[in-house]
């Protein structure tokens, strides 16, 4: 069996865990609420590029994205950040949904799988 090895280990869950050739990233929302779709967008894609680096790998390697919005009205917003963030020839699995995400601030998280 593999090991597994966790990252960012807190009291409720860790940023992420690495199990084999895999890392699945816990969902990820934006510090700074007062952003709009766009801007937290950004933020979050910076925290996952962050953790994939303390996990050895990096996003031309994500296998699959799970991306919830709030209100699907921000559907563009959030694309042409991914957008311009996504390698082309790179683009993983991906769904979006709209959801009531954890608190009312927040307008998207995000939660890839990865691999190393």
């Amino acid at each position: 069996m593999s090991s597994i090895e966790r990252i960012g280990v807190g009291p409720r869950m860790s940023e992420a865990v690495v199990v084999g050739n895999l890392v699945f990233l816990s969902g990820e929302v934006a510090e700074d609420t007062t952003q709009d779709a766009a801007g937290q967008t950004r933020q979050i894609l910076a925290q996952i590029d962050e953790t994939l680096k303390k996990a050895g790998t990096d996003k031309t390697k994500i296998l699959k994205a799970n991306i919830w919005l709030a209100d699907m009205a921000d559907f563009a917003k959030m694309n042409e950040v991914w957008d311009a963030w996504v390698p082309q020839g790179h683009t993983p699995a991906r769904a979006t949904v709209e959801a009531k995400l954890a608190a009312p601030e927040y307008k998207v998280e995000i939660m890839v799988v990865a691999a190393r």
